[in-house]
């Protein structure tokens, strides 16, 4: 079976879920971009399904984070903060930190509107 035929479809996808659950960790690597787009809005049933796997990949997720906060996507931005960043060890957040500063110092519109600065304040202050 192709991996992809399990990324969730809808909201409330969970029986794609329940097979994700069961693959191994080096299957689910290829999927990771495709995950964390249902991260976009935490409040989609199926998004905390979801961030307890892709929270399995600490490492793999940091070019994908990355990529995410390119994008003028302010919400997306605010729950991958809210998400993960606030429950990934501390040795990620030093790989992101030239990002975190970023949207902290030099925001961009949508991480403005979206509110991200304090939640931004936060992950640093864990750094100090």
């Amino acid at each position: 079976m192709d991996i992809r035929e399990l990324i969730p479809k809808h909201k409330k996808d969970f029986e794609s879920i329940e097979k994700l659950k069961t693959l191994d960790l080096e299957e689910l690597k290829l999927i990771l971009p495709e995950l964390l787009e249902w991260l976009q809005d935490m409040n989609w049933p199926i998004a905390r399904e979801i961030q307890t796997i892709l929270l399995h990949f600490p490492e793999d997720l940091t070019p994908h984070i990355r990529r995410i906060f390119r994008t003028s996507d302010g919400e997306w931005k605010y729950w991958i903060l809210y998400s993960l960043l606030t429950d990934l060890p501390k040795h990620i957040l030093i790989d992101l930190k030239p990002d975190l500063e970023r949207i902290n110092n030099y925001p961009t519109e949508d991480e403005k509107s979206s509110d991200l600065k304090y939640i931004v304040e936060d992950l640093l202050q864990r750094l100090e």
